[in-house]
């Protein structure tokens, strides 16, 4: 997809993950890495994909809420709390692990000041154990890779119908 600039000039995107292969796999075996180190802390795969689904509306990127809310769809999330999720915090639709994990992902993205990430680093850490933490932490920052990339890359998301 091609954008024009105020005086009608088009813009030419770059597939940065196509520019730099090499990195992209880097990027994916860290992603795998870390789904992998998921499953073994016993957090399910639902889970990784509702913290996909949330990180990717914080930073809006199109591309990866089609893939993960697909995918989370396939792993049994209701479409109920997909709907919901940007408010989660408002309803009682999340376990505490969930709520934990969903505040913490939100925390590692949007990286408020310190005094309301300690807070918020403390209130998970009352339902998650430390591997849990840690890899909760580790799927944010992937994932805000993954954002980052598709949003910089303006990848396309295909049409359905």
């Amino acid at each position: 997809m091609n954008h024009s600039l105020p005086d009608d000039t088009p813009t030419k995107h770059v597939f940065i993950d196509k520019q730099h292969p090499l990195l992209w796999r880097a990027l994916n075996g860290l992603g795998l890495k870390v789904r992998e180190a998921a499953e073994e802390a016993g957090i399910s795969r639902m889970l990784v994909e509702l913290l996909y689904v949330r990180i990717s509306q914080l930073n809006g990127c199109a591309f990866c809420l089609d893939m993960h809310v697909s995918s989370a769809l396939k792993q049994g999330e209701t479409t109920q709390r997909l709907a919901v999720l940007s408010a989660w915090r408002d309803t009682d639709l999340f376990t505490e692990q969930e709520s934990a994990a969903l505040a913490l992902a939100e925390s590692v993205t949007e990286l408020p000041d310190a005094v309301s990430r300690e807070r918020e680093e403390e209130s998970a850490r009352q339902h998650l154990s430390d591997e849990e933490f840690a890899v909760v932490t580790w799927l944010a920052i992937t994932m805000n890779a993954f954002n980052r990339v598709s949003i910089i890359s303006h990848h396309p998301i295909q049409d359905d119908a």
